[in-house]
């Protein structure tokens, strides 16, 4: 198949498939396309031909401007054409109207559009499909409006731009109601206006519609049928019809492999891109956003870097969309610095020159590259970028859509930031975003996840509409806050509302009843998720039921639950089970459990230290120091533990015996004073939570300067008394912290929220949430 010249020849691409096709394809690619450059003998040139009124036949004529890469130089083509007057030319007009939406720059479109004197339906075409190609759907649906208003009959072209509106923000009734204009005024179906009706119901989830649709059309093309199958799941029909075709083009190629992809076959749809290349099928740029999306989910790093090698080669590389596709394919794949120079090499001021507004909207063109950074970032646990880049976003006003706002309000939930939270949810609600199922469930865990479980509740209150994701949401907010029987209660009530449990909503229900000490209920969930629901337990809720075994002290219980479920390959079981011995101070049980999780994860640091804290507490003293001996000659080293508080939008990080904060000296000062006190009511240091062998006064200097004892009390000097301190812990909290904690509460009447690695505990009035447990 030949390409016309606004896209290169396409290049021969001959790979090998290992017999396991998740293996990284290794290509051999030959590059064979003239390269066109843009040189001002050509803008001469198309100037003269402007001069000597041969543009009426423009395509032929200007054709090689669709090459054009320096946006300046088609400013200079715009203004030499006023100069000339030949932009009163319809044809002129429109077709440097076209460059203008190639180049995304809408304003400098619009200002042209309102410009022109006369306008035909390819004038409002190239606008309104421009505004759908950004995003701004509603936007080019308020143009389609106005088209009609001023008598202007749309074409087939139109009316699939206005139907990608109508899907992409779910406006069905609109897209109905334009369906029903095309019927009433005898509009013919063609086959691209046809597939966007059949695409727009479908993504509408009116497959009724669609079908109906379908099966009346005379003349069924090969797109019509992928998208119908494809869309609704029905695979195999769609690719035994794709292999009984005798040509594909590109769009029928790109439907097939998109379809398998989104019905998780990416297996499939790799083997299909092999196929491609074999027939040395045309790649279009939306091939190489597919190729880079499945590259992405299977994690195969090596073709990828291949492919953004062979997209500067074919000069793929200038397309937004490309770009995006690759920050996304390296931050999926963990190379997070590699996305990061691809973002950084976009064109330079990029967030600044289009920044006019149409209709009221803020015409933004890289609002998605700047949403797939920050994801990226997000994904990769460079919370901080991620949250600096979001703030740069909101201060230069480029646009924030809802899956920034979900992408952020994750990051504060996973980080602990309750302030910044709660400003982006004020934020939402400014802006006038609909609250939809996905940000609600967001906007829950973050609340519950950052300690303020009555405003997850609230939001859990105030979505009408719920769905398992939503419930889910709250019932793990109860479980991590230790409120096992009222997760529980949210469960009955969930299934009460004929709402269906998933795997992640049993995981959450047992993880509540381990915190709650619930064992018989917890068994009656397991079984119940097995027999009733058919949901085969995986990774988590084995290691839920081994967890609430532990805290209940069913040590040997646990070893047959093991061997019984054939558990013993699973290193999170034997950590679980281990953490068990500890809690119970089962030594000799630590020991075999310890010695069976070093065998699955020899490096791995948490048995060392587990088995080494054990023997310290039993004062074996030379056996714990053998432990960390053995952990230092195989280079295995312990996480270290910090502790953060968030004041006035600024993280506060503290670690063991910080001497690095500003006002270390009067925390230091304010913490030996406290502690004098607290020894008063009766606080007494846990010393069997020091695991170096040394005298008494020193065990407790170490115990002094846990980070989370200096996170808390720089809270209480900084805030007024009746603030709650919220401190988020990397590790578990001791139990000489804990102990510390509750006794502050008491004495000071301080309100103390801490989240540790497993779960919350609120220290109010001397007590804690966990009961102890």
């Amino acid at each position: 198949m030949q390409c016309t010249l606004l896209r290169p020849k396409f290049f021969c691409y001959s790979v090998a498939l290992k017999s396991n096709c998740l293996n990284p394809l290794k290509t051999l690619i030959s590059y064979n396309s003239t390269q066109i450059k843009i040189t001002q003998k050509q803008i001469q040139r198309f100037h003269d031909s402007l001069s000597s009124k041969q543009h009426e036949k423009q395509p032929q004529l200007l054709g090689f401007i669709d090459d054009l890469k320096d946006e300046r130089t088609l400013h200079t083509l715009h203004g030499r054409v006023i100069k000339s007057g030949s932009i009163v030319d319809l044809n002129v007009g429109n077709y440097v109207l076209s460059l203008y939406a190639k180049f995304k720059d809408l304003g400098s479109a619009q200002s042209l559009f309102v410009e022109m004197s006369e306008r035909n339906v390819r004038t409002w075409t190239v606008l309104i499909s421009g505004f759908a190609r950004i995003g701004l759907f509603r936007v080019g649906l308020d143009c389609f409006s106005r088209m009609l208003v001023e008598g202007v009959c749309p074409n087939g072209f139109t009316l699939s731009s206005v139907f990608k509106c109508c899907s992409s923000i779910g406006l069905v009734y609109n897209g109905k109601a334009i369906h029903g204009w095309i019927l009433k005024h005898g509009i013919d179906l063609d086959a691209v206006l046809k597939n966007s009706i059949i695409d727009f119901y479908v993504k509408s989830e009116e497959l009724d519609y669609a079908n109906k649709l379908f099966e009346c059309t005379d003349c069924v093309d090969t797109v019509s049928c992928n998208i119908a199958n494809m869309e609704s799941g029905n695979v195999e029909s769609s690719l035994g019809m794709f292999r009984r075709l005798s040509t594909k083009d590109v769009a029928t190629w790109n439907t097939v492999i998109s379809g398998m992809m989104k019905n998780g076959f990416e297996g499939t749809a790799l083997e299909l891109l092999y196929e491609m290349v074999k027939e040395q099928a045309c790649f279009d740029e939306f091939t190489y956003a597919i190729t880079l999306a499945l590259v992405s989910s299977l994690s195969i790093l090596g073709l990828g870097a291949q492919l953004h090698a062979r997209l500067i080669r074919l000069r793929f590389y200038d397309n937004e969309y490309i770009r995006t596709s690759l920050i996304d394919m390296y931050s999926k794949c963990g190379v997070i610095d590699k996305a990061s120079v691809v973002f950084k090499q976009m064109p330079q001021g990029l967030s600044n020159k289009h920044a006019s507004k149409i209709n009221g909207e803020n015409l933004k063109m890289d609002t998605v590259s700047w949403s797939s950074m920050l994801s990226g970032y997000a994904q990769n646990g460079r919370f901080g970028e991620a949250l600096e880049m979001f703030c740069h976003m909101v201060r230069e006003g480029i646009g924030v859509d809802k899956y920034t706002l979900t992408t952020i309000v994750s990051v504060c939930a996973d980080y602990g930031f309750l302030e910044f939270g709660e400003q982006i949810h004020g934020l939402t609600h400014k802006v006038g975003y609909k609250f939809d199922l996905v940000f609600c469930s967001s906007l829950v865990d973050m609340y519950s996840k950052c300690g303020s479980l009555g405003n997850a509740q609230t939001v859990f209150d105030q979505t009408v509409t719920r769905n398992t994701i939503l419930w889910t949401a709250i019932i793990n907010g109860y479980a991590f806050h230790g409120l096992g029987k009222e997760a529980v209660r949210l469960f009955q009530m969930m299934l009460e509302d004929d709402v269906q449990p998933n795997e992640i909503t049993f995981v959450a229900v047992l993880t509540a009843c381990s915190h709650a000490g619930l064992v018989d209920e917890g068994r009656n969930f397991f079984s119940v998720m097995k027999e009733v629901y058919k949901i085969k337990p995986g990774v988590e809720h084995f290691t839920c039921m081994v967890d609430l075994f532990g805290r209940a002290g069913y040590l040997d219980e646990i070893k047959n639950f093991i061997y019984e479920n054939n558990l013993s390959h699973l290193s999170s079981v034997w950590r679980a089970f281990l953490s068990s011995c500890r809690l119970h101070k089962s030594y000799d049980m630590g020991k075999w459990v310890s010695e069976k999780l070093l065998e699955l994860e020899p490096l791995d640091a948490e048995p060392y230290v587990l088995l080494s804290n054990m023997c310290a507490t039993s004062n074996r003293w030379e056996e714990s120091a053998r432990v960390r001996s053995s952990m230092q000659k195989k280079g295995v080293r312990k996480h270290p533990g910090q502790s953060w508080i968030q004041l006035n939008n600024q993280v506060h990080t503290f670690v063991m015996g910080d001497r690095t904060h500003p006002q270390e000296a009067d925390i230091y000062s304010y913490l030996d004073n406290l502690i004098g006190r607290l020894k008063e009511i009766g606080y007494c240091t846990n010393l069997e939570q020091v695991t170096q062998d040394v005298e008494e006064e020193q065990q407790e200097m170490f115990l002094r300067s846990h980070s989370e004892k200096l996170a808390v009390v720089y809270g209480i000097i900084s805030t007024t008394s009746l603030t709650p301190i919220r401190v988020m812990k990397n590790l578990r909290l001791c139990t000489d912290c804990h102990n510390f904690l509750k006794y502050t509460s008491q004495l000071l009447g301080r309100e103390i929220i801490v989240r540790d690695i497993r779960r919350f505990h609120h220290f109010k009035d001397g007590l804690c949430s966990c009961g102890d447990y």
